[in-house]
């Protein structure tokens, strides 16, 4: 079959790789892709919120599957949009995608659903939340964006003058525009996050292996939020036990909330959860694969995506027996530009990439790239997701890393102590 893969970071290359690599896929196109998807698949340059283009591109080139990356289409409504054209797409509709879009009506779900979260304030006015947290005593909170805001909408404060700063810039300088039309300040909770994501369609969960992401900036997870800095799996801190109880006390509860609210969720449905003293405790939902959790997982999955995905598309999971899993660890290093999460410039060549991927068992996917004169050029925050396996993770670490020093371009960085939790 030809299948269709929205977005262009690095979640989408990862996507991409594996799809291809399905005896059933005929031809993978990516729209609009970047420099790496253009090496494994073929680019389409259709911006991701130009549904009309796609479907139109998806008719004209007889697609049987598309597959959604990010979130902004999914919260916007494409699959909605190629399904009243009874075309067949993976992802949430634009009433179930409000899982993500909006924080509020998660965290209100995971309350009705008597799901296991953190205790939290709802404020569509700024001087009401900051009189709120000036009278309560000074403590840690996380102050969130209800909105989509590129994975950096949360902010997490140690003192009351932190939280009131972060309410001032989220919704009253709304630097995060629309997405801070309303706040959300939540007590902080303590312990380790875990990434555990599922495929569903509906009725039927298929529990993927847990992963985890960094989402800080800088070593031992200091400095701003990110859109993530890195990810391993699997993750020592989920064993069968705890992950049969993520599944019975959240994924599903979840599920059976959405079908009954009739918002039924079919796609990929992302706990970011804090494993604390009582338990683990939902700090959010997201609507599809993670990034940069789903490299490493894709570089792990044996069992072919495209049934997985097309069967869930179908509505028809149930026929998806166990999937199998390489049960070597994979390790994933972003490599970021000088500046990001703030400013950071465009353009740079980047230098190395084909030593990096004659390493064993190394693959490189590209997220902020773009091709010019045929040289693969910075164009993103997150440039590189440099992904290995190894027979332990401080294997796959070393490889990862091993590989990263092969790539060079004016101001890449990246942190140097990715899946370490794992290892203490």
């Amino acid at each position: 079959m030809n299948v269709l893969i929205i977005g262009g970071g690095g979640r989408e290359h990862a996507l991409a790789w594996k799809i291809a690599q399905s005896p059933r896929t005929r031809h993978v196109f990516v729209a609009p892709g970047n420099a790496g998807t253009a090496a494994d698949a073929e680019n389409i340059d259709i911006p991701e919120n130009d549904f009309a283009a796609l479907i139109r591109f998806a008719k004209e080139t007889k697609v049987e599957l598309t597959v959604v990356g990010p979130e902004a289409p999914l919260a916007a409504g494409i699959v909605d949009a190629f399904e009243k054209e009874k075309l067949r797409i993976f992802g949430p509709t634009k009433a179930a995608a409000e899982l993500e879009a909006s924080k509020v009506f998660c965290k209100d779900l995971l309350r009705g659903a008597d799901v296991p979260t953190a205790d939290y304030h709802t404020f569509r006015d700024p001087a009401r939340a900051i009189r709120f947290l000036r009278e309560r005593e000074d403590v840690p909170v996380v102050v969130k964006a209800e909105g989509l805001a590129a994975g950096k909408g949360v902010v997490v404060c140690e003192k009351r003058e932190q939280a009131v700063e972060a309410v001032e810039q989220i919704a009253q300088e709304k630097i995060f525009g629309e997405a801070g039309n309303r706040v959300i300040i939540e007590e902080r909770l303590h312990g380790q996050e875990v990434s555990v994501l599922a495929i569903t369609d509906g009725r039927t969960i298929v529990t993927l292996q847990p992963a985890q992401d960094h989402k800080p900036a800088y070593d031992g997870d200091t400095g701003p939020n990110t859109g993530g800095m890195g990810a391993y799996s699997p993750t020592p801190l989920v064993g069968d036990e705890l992950m049969h109880w993520i599944e019975e006390h959240v994924l599903v509860p979840t599920v059976h909330a959405m079908k009954r609210m009739r918002r039924p969720f079919r796609g990929v449905l992302y706990a970011g959860l804090m494993i604390t003293n009582q338990g683990p405790k939902v700090l959010e939902y997201n609507a599809r694969f993670g990034d940069p959790e789903c490299q490493p997982l894709v570089m792990r999955l044996k069992t072919d995506l495209v049934d997985v995905l097309d069967a869930a598309a179908r509505g028809e999971l149930d026929q998806i027996g166990p999937l199998e899993w390489d049960p070597r660890p994979a390790v994933c290093v972003v490599m970021a530009s000088e500046g990001y999460p703030g400013k950071y410039s465009k353009g740079h060549p980047i230098r190395g990439l084909d030593e990096a991927a004659a390493l064993t068992d190394v693959k490189v996917f590209h997220a902020g790239t773009s091709l010019r004169d045929k040289q693969a050029v910075t164009s993103g925050g997150r440039v590189l997701g440099v992904t290995a396996l190894g027979d332990s993770i401080s294997k796959a670490k070393l490889q990862a890393y091993t590989a990263v020093k092969k790539i060079r371009w004016d101001g890449a960085w990246c942190r140097k102590d990715i899946s370490d939790k794992a290892m203490r």
